[in-house]
């Protein structure tokens, strides 16, 4: 079998796991690996894990050649993870234009609530919930767009994770982007881990934070940017 035969039956996420590390990059589950997919490539994983989601299906013994409702439900699966909920591992970042704060702008600005979907990377459930965030920026601040904030949350809670590493994740981007005096933010999310199976909580509820440069060093405007939030 010549080269190119074994290369064309190697299944396309072990040559993405390989050029991982051969490069010595971490592929997480809340990883961004955008770099290493090269074009084509989602393409063939949608392929790919159709094959291994028709088998999960196949070992739930579930007869999905006669059950009209589950009949191409692998394919749906895949598309799913690949093309939606997972995406943001497998696409570059949003497009940010950042302007300079021309009229010096140094007040507090509170953007939300912002709707984010995740998953629990434990279980694969649902995490639906909203994200505050607070800057609080210096006349050599970039200025974004508000609509860039919730494309940026968007991208990095489109990856299974957990909520604590999410916000921290979403504070490091906002952080390297406009380098404020202050970043702060909130996310208060339900977890389907929870709700639909374990402990089958319905009404709980996870709100953790992040603060940063003055929120952390300045007790007041940390109470004022908390104060502003309409929960």
């Amino acid at each position: 079998m010549s080269p190119a035969e074994i290369d064309e039956g190697t299944p396309v996420s072990v040559k993405i796991r390989e050029r991982l590390k051969a490069a010595r990059k971490r592929f997480n589950a809340n990883d961004n690996i955008a770099d290493f997919i090269e074009p084509g490539d989602l393409e063939k994983m949608l392929d790919e894990v159709t094959l291994k989601m028709q088998g999960v299906l196949d070992s739930l013994v579930i007869d999905t050649d006669n059950d009209h409702n589950t009949s191409d439900t692998a394919r749906r699966v895949a598309k799913m993870y690949v093309n939606e909920v997972f995406n943001g591992r497998y696409v570059k970042g949003p497009s940010i234009t950042e302007f300079p704060n021309a009229e010096h702008l140094n007040e507090l600005m509170i953007v939300g609530p912002i709707t984010v979907r995740s998953a629990c990377s434990h279980h694969f459930c649902p995490v639906i919930g909203k994200i505050w965030i607070g800057v609080l920026p210096n006349e050599r601040t970039n200025v974004i767009g508000l609509s860039k904030y919730a494309r940026i949350a968007e991208w990095i809670m489109n990856r299974p994770q957990i909520q604590e590493e999410a916000v921290i994740q979403l504070a490091d981007l906002i952080q390297e982007k406009t380098q404020p005096d202050g970043l702060a933010i909130v996310m208060e999310a339900s977890h389907f881990c929870m709700a639909w199976r374990g402990v089958k909580d319905m009404d709980s509820k996870m709100i953790n934070s992040v603060m940063r440069g003055a929120f952390l060093k300045d007790p007041n405007l940390r109470r004022e940017f908390l104060s502003l939030i309409p929960r």
